[in-house]
């Protein structure tokens, strides 16, 4: 008995001196101005990290594993991006443009387009390893097309109505946020919104977000949004109005009529936010810059009419009455931005494109551009076509949070929008630092508090005791955007530090490797 007594007091003293040793935390982060997200002023502090989780903040006294003197820099919960296309993260899991302005979340599935199988996204996601958080929609185009099979000029039979609303819930089951529909693009182009009240319906019992790209963001802008609001309210369910914009010169300055709009929508009971991405160009396909009849039937549709002198004409007059209707005399706003069949056409515009191939610059000459691009497999463009006061006046509201709208870049590929790089940073360097639009709390609750809340992310976007330690540091005098329309292929500066779930993925600026990314998940069970 004495020498059991001798063993077991002998454990518990090494038990002892091993607790001693070992680490209060895992990583603090010192000497911070910690800006909480919550909207409130910042104070200085400290910021301790313990299994993955933030365990103390204030002045912190203890040992970690690792301590990092932040020197003044501001330490904040990591950004929030609601709306990117960044579908392809667990085949680019790094997702380093996005990691590098300090996002640690991000939302796909956007604009009705979505990986159709969600169970295996996001198994594809948490078994190959990713740095940032995923979440994701399933997409109203996706599931038509599977549903439809290629005519899509229609009402959806009973049959097909069926099979898209069993896609929807399979999806919602399998962890999805909600339901997004792009209705620029097709299939959704010509879909009826009971259709789309329909289909969101089945969202509802999971406490699902319908999230859309409107079908107009210019002259027909005020019933897109009826639409939504439509949706919305006859489903019960919170709505996310994708990239708020005024696009085309005969659209500006009517911002403050579109934000009354909603906040009459707000007080009568919808729930309804906006995001934006915070430059005056829009990116999307060049193909969006042809008629969406010319595809009702697929690629072979639109190869047919190329091939067909008569209805080639009559889609090229279209087109040169198109660009009319916008308020311009040609098409110098839409520039390619990655073209594979032609890579030095790659930062033209199309009116130069049509001098480089052509010759000559005519109207007629443009479209035979955008037709011969979309021929050879297409490309993506961006579209100059905003004012910078509509941008800022959205910017201002309390319910417009900031997205980026991009996928994952793959650095030093084509032009793309400089967003997928800047759009954070330029938040914080530009429209805080440069112009003081908004202070610098509301801009990280913009990026941080009010979409975790608004799209369920329970335990992040905001730094506090327990909560998922996600966070972005940053220097607020050297953060900046130097990605450019020229020359997008620049990270942002001025973050030293983010951090995933309590691991460095980012460290002095670079990329660490690390992926300790989680998929985000919805209810998946009806409530």
């Amino acid at each position: 008995m004495k020498a059991v007594r001798k063993i077991f007091g002998a454990s518990l003293a090494l038990a002892l001196i091993a607790c001693a040793w070992a680490e209060d935390y895992d990583l603090i982060l010192a000497n911070g101005r910690v800006v909480d997200g919550t909207g409130k002023p910042a104070f200085v502090g400290d910021v301790a990290l313990k299994d993955g989780r933030i365990a103390k903040m204030g002045t912190v006294i203890g040992t970690a594993k690792e301590r990092i003197d932040v020197k003044g820099a501001v330490i904040a919960p990591g950004f929030i991006d609601v709306h990117t296309h960044a579908d392809d993260v667990w085949e680019k899991p790094r997702a380093e443009n996005f990691l590098r302005m300090g996002v640690t979340s991000i939302v796909v599935g956007n604009c009705g387009g979505s990986e159709p199988d969600i169970a295996k996204f996001f198994h594809d996601v948490e078994t190959r390893g990713v740095s940032p958080n995923v979440a994701t929609f399933i997409g109203h185009n996706t599931i038509r097309e599977k549903a439809m099979k290629g005519i899509f000029d229609r009402v959806p039979s009973k049959e097909e109505m069926a099979d898209m609303k069993a896609q929807v819930d399979a999806a919602m089951k399998a962890g999805a946020i909600g339901f997004s529909t792009g209705l620029i693009y097709l299939p959704g182009a010509y879909s009826k919104t009971d259709e789309l009240v329909e289909l969101t319906k089945v969202i509802t019992p999971y406490d699902g977000i319908y999230a859309s790209h409107m079908r107009s963001e210019s002259g027909k802008i005020f019933a897109a949004i009826d639409e939504l609001l439509v949706i919305a309210r006859e489903a019960k369910v919170r709505a996310e109005l994708s990239h708020i914009k005024l696009s085309g010169e005969p659209s500006w300055g009517q911002s403050a009529k579109v934000i009354a709009m909603l906040d009459q929508a707000r007080a009568s009971g919808v729930r309804v936010t906006q995001d934006q991405y915070t430059y005056t160009a829009s990116s999307t396909s060049i193909r969006s810059l042809i008629p969406d009849e010319a595809f009702d039937g697929g690629r072979e549709k639109f190869l047919s009419i190329l091939n067909d002198p008569v209805a080639k004409a009559k889609l090229v007059e279209k087109m040169k009455a198109y660009v009319k209707t916008r308020g311009r005399v040609d098409y110098a706003y839409a520039v390619i931005a990655s073209f594979r069949g032609d890579v030095s056409l790659n930062g033209m515009n199309i009116v130069e494109a049509a001098q480089k191939l052509y010759g000559s610059d005519s109207l007629e000459n443009q479209v035979e551009v955008i037709l011969e691009i979309e021929k050879r497999g297409g490309a993506q463009g961006v579209f100059h076509g905003m004012q910078e006061e509509d941008l800022q006046s959205f910017m201002k509201h309390s319910s417009t949070m900031f997205a980026s709208d991009s996928g994952i870049r793959d650095f030093g590929q084509g032009v793309p929008h400089p967003r997928g790089y800047g759009n954070n940073a330029r938040v914080l360097a530009r429209y805080v630092r440069e112009l003081k639009v908004i202070t610098l709390e509301d801009a990280v609750r913009k990026m941080t508090s009010l979409p975790a809340r608004s799209f369920g992310f329970e335990k992040r976007g905001e730094l506090a005791v327990g909560n998922w330690a996600d966070i972005a540091v940053f220097d607020p005098e050297k953060v900046s955007d130097p990605a450019s329309y020229k020359e997008p292929h620049h990270y942002a500066k001025g973050f030293p530090f983010v951090v995933v779930n309590g691991l460095v993925v980012v460290r002095e600026g670079e990329h660490t490797g690390a992926s300790p990314g989680v998929a985000l998940k919805g209810a998946g069970v009806a409530r």
